[in-house]
C-alpha cells in the first residue's frame, strides 16, 4: 500500500547518515557564486554534497535553466508505480515502518460480520456495530517492535472531520482494551503481520469512516493512504447494553431489527385490511442510500451518535416537503407524473431511485409508504423500529389536543373553521431507545411520523414522542407529544356559535379517536393490538385523568371543568436506605387534606421494572384504592411490593418506579406523582489475612450471603487490586437459597503503599454485588 512519509533533512545527521555542518557565514553566498562561475554551470562533488545537506541553499540547475523544487520532506513512492528514489532516500525509507496492506476481515461469514450481526448486509464492506470489538490484520514492511515502534489508527467521517466532535477518531494502541472507548490492541503477531482488536464506544457517531494507519519509529513517521475498499461502516447496536438503542429480547431484535419483510394494516376499524411490505434493509446499496439521506439533510455528522437526533432527521427526510427528501406525498388521485402509491410493495426501489438520482424526490407516497421507508432506514442503521396503524386517527391543527367541530346557530357545520379531521387510518412508526433527555420511565417505544401534517420546530417531522408520556397525558415532554396524543386520545368536541359570535361547548364524544392501534406480532404474521401502550383503557378513570392532564396544556383548556379547589397533596417517602433485594419493598404514600371539608380520593398505583436508562421493562403490579380524608387530616398508606411479584422481572440495577394517579371526587382535582427506587444488594465482605509485604504471599477472605430465597446459578467472582494482584475470575458455581459462602484467594503484592482490593459477584439472578478492602503494603525489609 502506498504511504506518505516525512523525514526532515535535519534528522539525517541525527541518525548518522550525514555530517553536521554550519552553512551560515559572511562569505557563503559569494563563494558559492564564484564556484558556479568557475565550473561554467557544471556541478562538482562539493556542490552535490552541499545540495544534499541543504537543497534550499544549493538547488540543482537543469540544462534548460529551470530550477527544480526540492521538498524538505521525502515522499515514498511504491515500486509498482514506477517511482525512483535517490540511494540515500531509499535507504531511509527502508528503515521506516510502513503499512503494506490492511485486511479488515470483512467476509460475510467471518468473525467480524457474524459477531456484529451484519453478515446479512449485501455489501463487501466492513459493517460493524458500535460498542463492540472487531479484528483486523495489518502487514508491515518489517516486524513490529513494541519497544521502539508506535502505531495508531485514524477514522474520519463527514466533510469536515473534527476530533472534538467525534468525527475524526484517533485510536491509540494500548496493552489491554477497556470498554467504552476507542482503543486498539495487538492480539497476534505473525512475522511482519499483526492482528489488532479494535474497540469502539457505545456512543460513537454512526456512518461511513475512512480508515488510515500512522506508524512511528526512531527513523520517522509513515502514513497509509486512504483506500475506499477499507472504509468502515459503523451502526447502532441494539445488542450492546450500553447503547441507548439496546433491546434485551432476542426475539424482538429479530423482529424489529433483522426482519426484512413485514405487514401493513389499513382500512377502517371495522374492516381492517393487511398487505405485505418488503423492507429490504440489507439489500445491496440500501445502507449507502440511507447514509446519503442523512447527508442530504445537511445536519452535521457529529449529531449522528444520538438516536433521538437521527430519527428526527429521518422523520423529516423521508418526506419531500421543505427538504427535498425521499418521497413526495400525493393524495390527489392524479399520479400520472409518477407511481401510484398503491403500486409500491417495498422500500428498496424507492431508496435506490432516490440515491441514484442524487436526491431527486421519488413520486409518490402516502402514509403507509412513508412508514415502510422509515422502517427500512431505521432497521438498516440499527435502530429497532416497526410501522404502527392507528384507526380513527385524529389530526389536531391548533394544539388544542381535542378534535374540534364548529357549528353555527342552526347546527350546520362551519366549513372554514373545521380544520381538524379524523382519518380512517394513519400509519406512522414506533422506534425503540432510551431517553436520557427525559425523566426516568419515558424510554422504550417512541412514536415518529414522517407523513407531512404539521411542522415541528419549523420542519415537517414528528417525534420521537415517548409512548409512556402519551399514555399519561404528559404532553409537556418533547418531541411533539401533544400531536401524537391528539392522534390517539383526543376527545371530539362540538362547539356552537352564539348570537354574540362566541362559541360554547355543547357536546363531547370520548371514545371515537384512536382505535385498534395495530402492528405485526413478534415472530408471526398475526396482527397485535398495542392500543394499551398508547392509552389507558378507554373510559377508565386513569384515561380521563390523562386526557384532562394533557388538555390543561392545550389551547382549549376551558373545554374541561377546572377543579374547584386544589387542596389535597400526594407524596411518596422511603425509610432509611430503602428496600433490600430479596425482601418485600415497603414505601409510604402520604395524602394530606388541607381543607376544612371531607375529601374522597380515588387512587391508582402501578409499579414498573426499569432499566437504568429509564426504559420500561415490565409492569409488575396495579392497584386501585379509595381513600377518605377528614378535614385537615394527613393519612399515611403503607405500600408493599412482595418479593414474589418482582423476583422474575428485575434487570441490571434492580430499579423500579411507582406511578400514582388520582382524582378528588368533590373538587375534580387531579393528583399524580412518580417515585423511582432500587432494591439494595448485599456487599461482599473482604478480609485480608496475613501481613501485606511486597513480594510475600498473603491471602484475602471473601464472604457473601445470598439474600434471595432461591438458588443463584453459575455464580462468578471477580477479584483485582492494583499492586496486589492482576484481575482474576473465579467460577464458583451455584449458591443455595439464603446460604453464606466464603472463599480464600492467595496473592503476592508487588507495590508498596496504600492499596485497594476490589471484588464483585455476578450471576443471572443477582447483579451489582461488590466490595472493597483497604490494604497497606509494606516494603520488604
Amino acid at each position: 500500500m502506498p504511504v506518505e512519509t516525512t523525514h526532515s533533512i535535519r534528522d539525517r545527521s541525527a541518525v548518522g547518515r550525514f555530517p553536521t555542518v554550519t552553512l551560515f557565514g559572511d562569505d557563503s553566498d559569494e563563494e558559492l557564486e564564484k564556484e558556479e562561475e568557475d565550473n561554467n554551470g557544471k556541478e562538482n562533488g562539493c556542490q552535490r554534497w552541499l545540495r544534499k545537506v541543504c537543497p534550499c541553499c544549493c538547488p540543482k540547475t537543469i540544462d534548460d535553466d529551470v530550477t527544480e523544487t526540492v521538498e524538505t520532506a521525502l515522499e515514498y513512492t511504491d515500486k509498482e508505480e514506477g517511482g525512483k528514489l535517490e540511494p540515500e532516500t531509499n535507504e531511509l525509507n527502508e528503515l521506516l515502518l510502513k503499512v503494506q496492506s490492511i485486511d479488515l476481515m470483512k467476509s460475510k461469514s467471518g468473525q467480524n460480520r457474524t459477531e456484529h450481526h451484519t453478515d446479512v448486509y449485501q455489501s463487501e464492506n466492513l459493517i460493524i456495530r458500535r460498542g463492540q470489538t472487531f479484528q483486523m490484520w495489518i502487514t508491515l514492511s518489517r516486524a513490529f517492535d513494541p519497544s521502539t515502534d508506535k502505531l495508531h489508527l485514524e477514522l474520519k467521517t463527514g466533510s469536515l472531520p473534527t476530533v472534538a466532535k467525534g468525527t475524526h477518531v484517533i485510536i491509540p494502541l494500548v496493552e489491554d482494551l477497556e470498554d467504552g472507548r476507542w482503543e486498539t490492541a495487538i492480539v497476534k503477531k505473525d512475522d511482519k503481520k499483526i492482528k489488532l482488536s479494535v474497540n469502539s464506544p457505545p456512543t460513537a457517531v454512526i456512518g461511513q469512516y475512512q480508515l488510515t494507519v500512522e506508524t512511528d519509529c526512531p527513523n520517522g513517521q509513515a502514513f497509509s493512504t486512504h483506500n475506499p475498499e477499507n472504509d468502515v461502516y459503523i451502526l447502532f447496536n441494539p445488542w450492546c447494553e450500553d447503547d441507548t438503542v439496546f433491546m434485551d429480547s432476542e426475539d424482538e431484535r429479530k423482529e424489529y431489527v433483522m426482519n426484512d419483510v413485514g405487514r401493513m394494516y389499513y382500512g377502517t376499524q371495522d374492516q381492517i385490511g393487511v398487505r405485505t411490505w418488503n423492507y429490504g434493509q440489507f439489500d445491496d446499496g440500501i445502507l449507502d442510500a440511507c447514509l446519503f439521506a442523512l447527508e442530504k439533510s445537511g445536519t452535521p455528522p457529529s449529531g449522528w451518535g444520538d438516536p433521538v437526533n437521527v430519527v428526527r432527521v429521518i422523520s423529516a427526510m423521508v418526506n419531500a416537503v421543505d427538504d427535498q427528501g425521499v418521497l413526495e406525498g400525493n393524495w390527489s388521485g392524479d399520479y400520472s407524473k409518477g407511481t401510484s402509491p398503491a403500486l409500491w410493495s417495498g422500500s428498496v426501489e424507492i431508496l435506490t431511485e432516490y440515491h441514484e438520482k442524487k436526491g431527486v424526490s421519488v413520486k409518490y407516497g402516502q402514509c403507509w409508504i412513508f412508514a415502510g421507508v422509515v422502517t427500512t432506514v431505521l432497521r438498516c442503521l440499527g435502530i429497532p423500529s416497526r410501522p404502527v396503524t392507528n384507526f380513527s386517527s385524529a389530526h389536531d391543527t391548533d394544539v388544542s389536543l381535542t378534535t374540534d367541530i364548529y357549528l353555527d346557530e342552526n347546527m350546520d357545520p362551519i366549513e372554514h373553521f373545521n380544520t381538524d379531521s379524523i382519518w380512517n387510518f394513519h400509519v406512522w412508526n414506533d422506534c425503540w431507545m432510551a431517553r436520557p433527555d427525559l425523566p426516568a420511565g419515558f424510554g422504550g417505544w417512541q412514536a415518529i411520523d414522517s407523513t407531512p401534517q404539521e411542522t415541528s420546530q419549523g420542519t415537517f417531522r414528528c417525534g420521537p414522542a415517548s409512548l409512556a408520556a402519551v399514555r399519561h397525558g404528559q404532553v409537556f415532554l418533547k418531541h411533539d407529544t401533544p400531536f401524537v396524543f391528539a392522534e390517539v386520545n383526543s376527545d371530539k368536541i362540538y362547539w356552537q356559535r352564539k348570537e354574540d359570535g362566541t362559541f360554547s361547548m355543547i357536546y363531547s364524544e370520548k371514545k371515537t379517536v384512536g382505535r385498534f392501534i395495530s402492528t405485526k406480532a413478534v415472530g408471526s404474521d398475526q396482527r397485535t393490538d398495542i392500543t394499551l401502550l398508547y392509552k389507558h383503557p378507554e373510559g377508565s378513570e386513569q384515561e380521563r385523568i390523562a386526557v384532562e392532564t394533557a388538555c390543561s396544556y392545550g389551547s382549549k383548556a376551558e373545554a374541561y371543568t377546572p377543579p374547584t379547589a386544589q387542596d389535597v397533596s400526594l407524596e411518596v417517602t422511603m425509610d432509611g436506605e430503602g428496600p433490600r433485594m430479596g425482601k418485600d419493598a415497603e414505601l409510604s404514600i402520604i395524602l394530606k387534606n388541607s381543607s376544612s371539608e371531607d375529601r374522597k380520593v380515588g387512587l391508582h398505583s402501578q409499579v414498573e421494572v426499569m432499566y437504568y436508562t429509564g426504559v420500561h421493562k415490565a409492569t409488575v403490579r396495579r392497584d386501585t384504592v379509595d381513600v377518605d380524608l377528614l378535614p385537615n387530616e394527613e393519612k399515611t398508606l403503607e405500600w408493599t411490593l412482595e418479593y414474589k411479584d418482582y423476583k422474575d422481572q428485575l434487570v441490571d440495577q434492580a430499579a423500579l418506579m411507582l406511578t400514582l394517579t388520582g382524582r378528588v371526587k368533590e373538587t375534580q382535582q387531579v393528583l399524580a406523582t412518580q417515585f423511582s427506587f432500587r432494591l439494595r444488594t448485599p456487599d461482599l465482605l473482604i478480609k485480608p489475612i496475613g501481613k501485606a509485604v511486597v513480594g510475600e504471599k498473603m491471602a484475602a477472605e471473601i464472604s457473601f450471603t445470598n439474600p434471595l430465597p432461591q438458588v443463584l446459578k453459575s455464580v462468578a467472582f471477580h477479584l483485582e487490586g492494583l499492586g496486589l494482584l492482576k484481575a482474576r475470575k473465579i467460577h464458583y458455581g451455584d449458591i443455595a437459597s439464603l446460604a453464606s459462602v466464603t472463599l480464600t484467594e492467595h496473592f503476592v503484592p508487588s507495590l508498596p503503599g496504600p492499596r485497594k482490593l476490589v471484588a464483585s459477584l455476578d450471576c443471572g439472578q443477582l447483579t451489582q454485588v461488590h466490595g472493597v478492602s483497604d490494604i497497606t503494603v509494606e516494603e520488604k525489609k
